[in-house]
């Protein structure tokens, strides 16, 4: 579901691996590492669409977001968790409520924001979202969909495949590894399933994301986040 609908993987998998009994510091460490495999599946199918994404533009945000991630990772452990993820369930399922009633939102494309002060001001809000993406865990990737989307005019299927390269790849991998240099280490012995399962998942995702249109990955994106909002905020 996560790489049909461009993010809500962390909402599933962190909360299965911490009540597997692992802490929830080396539970962190241990998603984003594997995460990266989500990404890594998406992209093996999402390579046969070429047209999807623009390189420069991709480099953009991928150096945004990483800057970021960094900065979160070391913020995680001075951020209250249960206000944090009570703020982002509110977050993400308005999102999800804004893209359900918004019928036109997402399924053309029409880029916009390209130009210097578009750019300064995308590349802060994707900072942002990176140090959310580092330190809140779940949920960010579903933010970067909709602000491609709201920001520089992407549909759907656009803005999903920048959000599982991107993110899926480049992100998490960037908070995994600050998370193991700053101590917090990862339980290797579970690495090869959950690295499996993630593989699978992301291209399996990726595979109907291609076959589907906007307006059944826009249903997607909204059953994600009206769901994974609304378990952050019973949990």
């Amino acid at each position: 579901m996560s790489a049909f609908a461009g993010g809500g993987a962390g909402l599933v998998q962190l909360p299965v691996i911490i009540l597997l009994g692992l802490p929830f510091a080396i539970a962190l460490a241990t998603h984003k590492f594997v995460t990266v495999a989500l990404g890594l599946g998406a992209v093996m199918r999402l390579r046969k669409e070429p047209n999807l994404m623009e390189g420069k533009f991709a480099a953009f945000i991928l150096m945004s977001g990483m800057l970021g991630c960094i900065l979160g990772a070391y913020l995680v452990v001075k951020i209250p968790e249960e206000i944090a993820k009570t703020a982002l369930g509110f977050l993400i399922m308005g999102l999800g409520l804004y893209s359900l009633f918004k019928k036109d939102l997402g399924q053309h494309h029409m880029s916009k924001n390209r130009d210097l002060k578009g750019h300064i001001i995308g590349g802060l809000c994707l900072f942002a979202m990176g140090v959310l993406n580092g330190s809140l865990t779940a949920g960010t990737g579903l933010f970067v969909t909709m602000f491609l989307i709201l920001w520089y005019g992407m549909d759907y299927r656009r803005a999903v495949a920048y959000t599982l390269t991107l993110v899926g790849i480049f992100w998490n991998a960037t908070g995994g590894i600050t998370l193991v240099a700053i101590g917090e280490p990862i339980h290797w012995p579970w690495i090869p399933v959950l690295l499996a399962g993630s593989f699978i998942g992301g291209y399996l995702g990726a595979h109907y994301h291609t076959l589907k249109g906007n307006k059944w990955i826009k249903y997607a994106f909204v059953s994600v986040t009206l769901i994974s909002g609304a378990a952050l905020l019973v949990r």
